[in-house]
């Protein structure tokens, strides 16, 4: 059995006129992120880490934001399709341990639908997701409430 870890970061700007999407999910908030895509920042690191695990480089490369078809894409699109590389190259999920730094909206009372989501999009166990959220005490551009960032490291595991 071969087991990797992967990690993932990823950050988008907070702007007015955006809808706001987290874990799969649309989110009640008065700013959404700003990116080609949807910018789940969740989903995109949760990809890279992914992608990473399996050494097959990053989101960039796979879906770039110079790329037509991914202005404006729903993210767990872009997780499916990640999931497919990985299993394609003989990799099965193990674990992903989540955490989102945002000063508001409030996370924690979103994380099990966001579990449930993207269980259901990656076809795996919802207890296999770990999602937790944090803010900075008001320190940087996540306490200023400029963006909102997300790290993700997975466990990976071909038998």
């Amino acid at each position: 059995m071969k087991i990797r870890t992967g990690f993932g970061f990823d950050v988008h700007r907070l702007v007015e006129g955006r809808e706001l999407w987290m874990g799969g999910i649309r989110m009640e908030h008065s700013l959404g992120l700003l990116g080609h895509s949807d910018a789940d920042v969740l989903i995109h690191a949760l990809c890279d880490a992914l992608l990473g695990a399996a050494n097959l480089r990053d989101i960039g490369f796979h879906f770039p934001d110079t790329a037509g078809e991914y202005k404006n894409i729903d993210s767990k699109i872009l997780l499916a399709q990640t999931m497919r590389l990985i299993r394609e190259k003989g990799y099965e999920f193990g674990n992903a341990d989540i955490t989102i730094a945002a000063e508001r909206p409030k996370m924690n009372p979103h994380i099990p639908r966001m579990k449930e989501v993207l269980a259901q999009v990656m076809e795996i166990d919802p207890e296999d997701i770990s999602i937790k959220a944090t803010t900075t005490e008001k320190l940087g551009f996540t306490g200023r409430e400029e963006g909102i960032s997300a790290y993700v490291s997975v466990l990976i595991v071909k038998p």
